[in-house]
């Protein structure tokens, strides 16, 4: 066996420059799956390899923050857009992800984060509720005076795809709620389908594949080949997809509900008593979900479910954990794209063994060459996996990998999924070893690698058509300005058409309507109705995106290390467009005003506000966003769902050590009030929170007449009492 590559090594190890190849990989390749996953319901890889990708992605982040890319995949919130043919249904509030935990010491660590942000004692008792995590597809039901009215996806999390003529068709979502219920509530489900009835059902749809190719191959005009799902989450994401709702109720799907989303009234006051108002309204609930006497417990209940896995009726990939205290759970809240009160503790993945195939060279938006394997696909527990990143030549070399090697495929939890090692005693007699390029495989440039970096970098910058494509694609994926009919494949025409070169450029596209509805597939010789509204669709889909929310504008802009949630710092501190440029053109002078506020932005280190600063420096750079500016107008942050709070749109810090909450709590709880939460005092600085030995802070908040506020002021305006 060779010696384990870049990625089987623990993080603590990695240089700098190591660590900046391996997210610039792990972000494309993330980003990849996010497409086949919620867009295709076609995945490559398990369940278990992608959040060993994530759960690698963040902890290099944890070790080189400084690194942390614009485009991070701990910053997206799961899913994807809507998709053409459903109307778009926003969530009261957000469906987003979980984090995941791998092994004890993850679970454990995972109670000790609890215990600090809620500041409890370790005899305080943590009881949690166990559910076994359904591989199917999440749902979002809404009820009205306790009848159903409408039924989404999950979506990129804040909105989803209307289905609700679709979920009516499954006999166990009830059309109204047994009993009393809120004027107004969302319920969570997970839509799936059993293994034999999956069985069933693939069997079928191969005999119905065969059956048409057989008349395609006789001459007959048949329609498009029907798609065989590869697993039964494949299968209920399909089914419940269906533009017609006949045939979604000809498929055996099943629904668990699980979760509870916004309601006009509380329920309970714990997980397990909403479980119970599940069950009594008459919802199907797992009934091996289980509350657990305390955070102890959780580790022989997984193993528990590890040992019943293979038996169960339906397919689950690990075992989520939520604390049961409702109230805790609201004091906890969010970070990022996962509440801080549930946890996804997965099991193993699993290994395999196949034929490499060939290395295609992958070109990034920052001109990175990231190799990538093709191998004959093999199916590993249910799902048909025929990619996985090589990182960099480097990793290449010390494993050795050739072209028509077999190779073993590692999936498991804590190690990214990875070409783990060459089968040696299989290769063939006339291998030889790989040679990485030396010059761009787009536009032809030198690829050059800096001294102390394992990256290899195209020297071609703006005259590099992947690098243009590349940052064209971020510009209006789905997390950033989220213009619906711009694919991979759409951004690319447009470019090697002339007719988009730069952000702008898109929101000119109507000048060209004539022109693009001259080619094939756009409108000419159109072959479906869909394809005869492309262009109309597409002008209209991007006419809907000229006011985006400002965060959505400065994180499609690129900068580097500014992610989703940086760009929502940004945005909710500057507030609009205009007093953010000239703002970051006066932070261009070290030591002004604006560089010291910029810096004392909670969440906004010296590396990113250094970024920051240089992109603002580069001339190009405000061409490009004052162009764009020209045909967008970005919508402000919006202070609203605040509106009544005293601390909207202000500035606050917090020093000292509070007693009645840890300060991490006390600046979620002002973040959702609406303010501003920074790290120094400033003339900017509305009011200073001061708690125990407050030091230095409160006497510079004295010294510039910034109004400081005792703990118990403080939560007397925040309505804590």
């Amino acid at each position: 066996m060779t010696e384990p590559g870049l990625r089987a090594r623990p993080t603590e190890t990695l240089t700098e420059a190591e660590a900046a190849a391996e997210l610039a990989a792990l972000a494309a390749e993330i980003a990849h799956h996010d497409r086949l996953y919620h867009q295709q319901d076609a995945p490559e890889v398990t369940d278990a390899e992608y959040d060993a990708l994530r759960r690698r992605n963040m902890a290099i982040e944890a070790r080189f923050p400084q690194l942390k890319l614009a485009e991070s995949p701990s910053d997206a919130p799961p899913g994807a857009p809507p998709a053409a043919g459903f109307a778009k249904s926003r969530h009261g509030t957000p469906m987003l992800s979980l984090g995941n935990a791998f092994e004890a010491a993850d679970f454990a660590e995972f109670a000790r984060s609890i215990r600090r942000f809620l500041g409890l004692p370790e005899e305080e008792v943590l009881r949690f509720v166990a559910e076994p995590k359904i591989d199917g597809l999440s749902v979002n039901l809404t009820y009205e005076k306790g009848v159903f009215l409408r039924g989404a996806t999950r979506g990129d999390g804040t909105e989803g795809e209307d289905i609700t003529a679709n979920l009516r068709t499954l006999a166990e979502l009830p059309q109204r709620l047994a009993g009393e219920a809120p004027a107004r509530i969302e319920i969570r489900g997970e839509v799936f389908m059993t293994k034999a009835d999956f069985l069933e059902f693939q069997a079928e749809q191969t005999r119905l594949h065969a059956e048409r190719e057989a008349r395609r191959e006789a001459g007959e005009r048949v329609g498009e080949a029907i798609r065989i799902p590869a697993n039964p989450r494949n299968a209920a994401a399909g089914s419940l997809r269906q533009l017609d709702a006949s045939i979604t109720a000809r498929r055996p799907l099943r629904l668990f509900a699980y979760a509870q989303g916004q309601s006009s009234e509380p329920v309970a006051e714990t997980h397990s008593g909403y479980l119970e108002r599940l069950k009594a309204w008459g919802f199907q609930v797992n009934p091996l979900s289980a509350l657990l006497p305390d955070e102890h417990a959780a580790e022989a209940f997984q193993a528990r479910m590890a040992a019943q896995r293979a038996g169960l009726a339906y397919d689950i990939d690990g075992v989520v954990y939520k604390l049961d205290r409702l109230d805790w759970q609201t004091r906890l809240g969010f970070v990022g794209r996962a509440p801080r009160w549930a946890i996804a503790w997965k099991f193993p993945a699993e290994q395999a063994t196949t034929r490499l195939l060939r290395i295609e060279i992958q070109v990034g938006r920052t001109g990175a060459l990231t190799p990538r394997a093709v191998m004959e696909p093999v199916n590993v527990g249910g799902v048909m996996v025929q990619h996985a990143t090589l990182h960099n030549e480097d990793e290449i070399a010390r494993k050795d990998v050739r072209v028509g090697d077999t190779v073993v495929l590692q999936r498991a939890g804590d190690v990214i999924p990875q070409v783990v090692s060459v089968v040696l005693d299989r290769r063939p007699a006339d291998s030889a070893p790989f040679a990485f390029p030396e010059l761009c495989p787009a536009c032809g440039s030198h690829a050059v690698r800096p001294p102390g970096e394992v990256v290899r970098r195209c020297t071609g910058g703006l005259i590099c058509p992947a690098q243009a494509v590349e940052r064209l694609k971020h510009f209006v994926a789905r997390n950033t300005m989220d213009i619906e009919g711009l694919g991979e494949e759409n951004i690319q025409t447009l470019y090697d058409e002339g007719l988009v070169r730069s952000p702008a450029d898109i929101f000119r596209l109507a000048r060209h309507a004539d022109r693009m509805r001259q080619w094939e597939g756009w409108g000419a010789r159109a072959k479906k109705a869909e394809e005869s509204r492309k262009v109309a669709n597409l002008l209209a889909a991007i006419e809907a995106r000229r006011s985006p929310p400002l965060e959505r504008f400065i994180f499609a802009l690129g900068i580097r290390r500014i992610g989703e949630a940086n760009a929502k710092l940004l945005a909710r501190h500057y507030h609009s467009l205009p007093e953010w440029r000239e703002r970051m053109l006066a932070a261009r002078v070290i030591g002004s005003e604006a560089r010291e506020e910029l810096g004392s932005i909670q969440g906004i280190g010296p590396a990113i506000a250094q970024e920051l600063v240089d992109f603002f420096e580069e001339p190009r750079n405000l061409a490009a966003l004052d162009d764009l500016a020209s045909e967008v107008t970005p919508a402000p942050a919006d202070f609203a769902a605040a509106a009544d709070s005293p601390f909207a749109g202000k500035v606050l810090v917090f020093t000292g050590t509070l007693e009645t909450m840890t300060r991490p709590e006390a600046e979620a709880r002002a973040e959702t009030l609406g303010a501003k939460v920074t790290k120094s005092v400033s003339k900017k600085t509305d009011f200073v929170v001061i708690g125990a030995d407050a030091g230095s802070k409160a006497a510079k908040a004295t010294e510039l007449g910034v109004r400081v506020l005792s703990e118990a002021e403080w939560r007397e305006m925040a309505g804590l009492g």
